[in-house]
């Protein structure tokens, strides 16, 4: 049973849990990113946190958290600093046009933080894994498996 002020009143406790949010008005890019988390939560049933940014200005366009002390919401715009920074990096070493950035990969002892760009080169897909419970190399093909 869908309670409105039940959905408010957990929102002002803190980020909400086990179900995807978009911030913004509804539209095409927040219906196409909650497809791309439904994709992700299904490769990676066991994900911490996910999110669908907008690159430039570090904006949710959708996210998702199984835990209420992960706030996506407060590290989703230093991500998108981080890919900016590795562009300006990149194009320090004056690569050929074909090199572009695809990922990055954060390791934390217990955490893999991955960031990648998606096709429109606008948005990038944020995920955190548990390394006890998720593969790195199954959690970047998931990824991967949704940029189409």
């Amino acid at each position: 049973m869908q309670l409105p002020f039940l959905n408010r009143l957990q929102g002002l406790t803190g980020p909400v849990v086990n179900k995807i949010v978009s911030p913004g008005a509804a539209g095409p890019e927040q219906t196409a990113a909650e497809l791309i988390l439904q994709h992700v939560l299904a490769g990676l049933p066991e994900l911490v946190a996910a999110a669908v940014v907008l690159e430039d200005s570090g904006q949710a366009l959708a996210t998702y958290t199984t835990a209420r002390e992960f706030n996506v919401g407060k590290v989703i715009g230093y991500n998108a600093d981080v890919i900016r920074q590795q562009r300006l990096a990149l194009k320090a070493l004056q690569l050929p046009a074909e090199e572009q950035l695809e990922e990055v990969l954060i390791t934390l002892r217990t955490q893999l933080h991955l960031l990648r760009l998606l096709p429109d080169g606008r948005r990038f897909l944020y995920v955190v894994v548990d390394c006890r419970d998720t593969n790195l190399g199954i959690a970047r093909e998931v990824m991967r498996t949704c940029e189409g």
